[in-house]
C-alpha cells in the first residue's frame, strides 16, 4: 500500500511559511517597509531570514511604533521591493534562536557603518523586541 500524506505546496518553504521567492527577496533586501493594520504608517526595518523563518527587531520600541501597533493589531503588511506581502507577527523566545538571529544580523549587516546598529540590537531590551513575521 502507498503511504499518503500532505504535499508541500509548490514554491512554499516548510512549515507553511512564505513562498521561496519571498524568502529570497527578504534575504537579499537590506531594508523593508512594515506596517500594522491598514492605517499605521510604514516604517523601515532591517530583516533577517534564519532557517527559513523571517525576523525583525525594533530599534526604539516607541509607543506609536510598528511593534506596539502589531501588539494591538497583529496583522499587517511588509513591502519587499515592489511587492506588498500580508503578514502577522508573533514574539520570539528561546536563547538558541535569538543567538542565531543575532548572528544573522551580524552577517547580513557587516559594514563598518552598520556595526553600531548590530551591536545595539544585542542590548537585552531590544533583543526582547524580536518579532517573527508569518504569512497572513
Amino acid at each position: 500500500m502507498k503511504a499518503t500524506g500532505a504535499r508541500k505546496p509548490a514554491g512554499r518553504s516548510p512549515r507553511k511559511g512564505f513562498a521561496d521567492s519571498v524568502l529570497r527577496a527578504l534575504a537579499a533586501e537590506k531594508m523593508i517597509g512594515i506596517r500594522s493594520g491598514k492605517t499605521h504608517r510604514p516604517t523601515g526595518v532591517w530583516v533577517v531570514v534564519v532557517r527559513g523563518r523571517v525576523f525583525v527587531r525594533s530599534w526604539n520600541d516607541a509607543e506609536t511604533g510598528w511593534r506596539r501597533a502589531f501588539q494591538e493589531e497583529p496583522s499587517g503588511a511588509i513591502r519587499v521591493g515592489e511587492r506588498t506581502v500580508r503578514v502577522r507577527t508573533k514574539p520570539v523566545r528561546g536563547p538558541v534562536l535569538l543567538e542565531a538571529i543575532e548572528r544573522a544580523y551580524a552577517e547580513k549587516y557587516d559594514t563598518k557603518a552598520s556595526l553600531k546598529w548590530v551591536r545595539g540590537f544585542r542590548v537585552p531590551w531590544r533583543r526582547a523586541t524580536t518579532t517573527e513575521l508569518l504569512p497572513a
